[in-house]
């Protein structure tokens, strides 16, 4: 059975497109609060996830080492635009274990912010590893090499030590099976794997309330989630959407996006984990489904859901700035 639709496209009043997915919201002991569409069905996270890929650099004793606080911690889970702040950040904390950008193996692009591609040009410079969105992950999963003792060189591919760490990690927190038979390469090369949609509503839930993680894990949940909710810019970058949902309720949301129109988000003062996806792996429509799942959970706090439910309903502008048309969730999501 098809997802439902879960967004619109409109230009006037007409619906020019639409969007199908699948939302899954869980709380810490696995209990369905909002369930639409297929969870059951593997998904791979993508980049969602890299708050618990994170959880190595904390529970080693890596980040407390080379003297980590939340600017490096939210850094290391970010998927961020390649402005000058993150790539700076990117080198101090490769500093801290001896390495440089020629350690990554994370591959290299072009800033993903426009401003910031625009300028590196017209300083006739050209992009490295550092510009990655994953460069900050990456510095992380270098960091925790260099800490243990374990040689960093191939660290991104599977079987390494390092990707079994993260495997752990990701195993424990989401209760799923991460196997090979579900295996690809994600696009900074490392594993990634395809489990269904509602076991990362579950990990983010646990992520928020420790729950089944143990003391240890549950305290690194805790502090990566919470550097990544004090400095929502070094997760993403300028005029990205998540730092506008963790901006539009400082401390109290956890927003983080995936390729493929994947997003993952945790709600800590209520204990919620939340899954989602877009069919046609559209962020645009990614961007609206979560938005409006926060500001339904959030519907309690008027001024808050009130500035989400604005998100969840953006307008569509011609070339010369006119309002022509909108994006809105469904009634599914109402």
């Amino acid at each position: 059975m098809a997802n439902p639709v879960l967004v619109e496209v409109l230009r006037g009043a007409v619906v020019e497109s639409a969007h199908r997915g699948a939302v899954a919201v869980l709380d810490g002991d696995g209990r369905t609060v909002l369930e639409i569409g297929n969870t059951a069905h593997p998904v791979f996270p993508r980049s969602a996830v890299k708050a618990i890929q994170a959880l190595p650099l904390v529970e080693s004793g890596a980040a407390d080492a080379y003297g980590f606080g939340n600017r490096e911690l939210a850094l290391a889970c970010a998927s961020h635009s390649g402005e000058p702040e993150h790539v700076e950040l990117a080198v101090a904390m490769l500093a801290k274990a001896g390495l440089d950008v020629n350690a990554l193996e994370c591959g290299t692009h072009w800033p993903s912010s426009h401003d910031a591609t625009v300028a590196l040009a017209r300083q006739g410079g050209v992009p490295n590893a550092l510009h990655n969105n994953c460069s900050g992950k990456h510095s992380g999963f270098l960091c925790v090499c260099c800490h243990a003792g374990v040689d960093h060189r191939g660290y991104v591919a599977a079987g390494h030590a390092l990707q079994e760490m993260v495997r752990d990690a990701m195993q424990a927190v989401t209760g799923a099976t991460h196997d090979t038979a579900h295996q690809a390469t994600d696009g900074c090369s490392i594993p990634t794997y395809a489990v269904p949609l509602r076991s990362f509503a579950l990990g983010f839930a646990r992520m928020a309330t420790g729950n089944g993680l143990g003391t240890e894990r549950a305290r690194a949940a805790r502090r990566l989630l919470g550097a990544c909710m004090a400095e929502p810019f070094l997760v993403a970058g300028s005029g990205r959407a998540d730092v506008a949902l963790m901006q539009a309720a400082p401390g109290r949301t956890f927003v983080k996006v995936g390729a493929e129109g994947v997003y993952c988000a945790a709600l800590p003062e209520l204990g919620f984990g939340i899954a989602l996806k877009s069919d046609d792996g559209a962020a645009r429509a990614a961007e609206v489904m979560v938005a409006a799942v926060l500001a339904k959970l959030l519907s309690g706090d008027r001024e808050v859901s009130a500035k989400l439910t604005e998100q969840a309903n953006p307008a569509i502008e011609s070339r010369i700035g006119a309002v022509v048309g909108g994006m809105r969730p469904t009634a599914a999501l109402a």
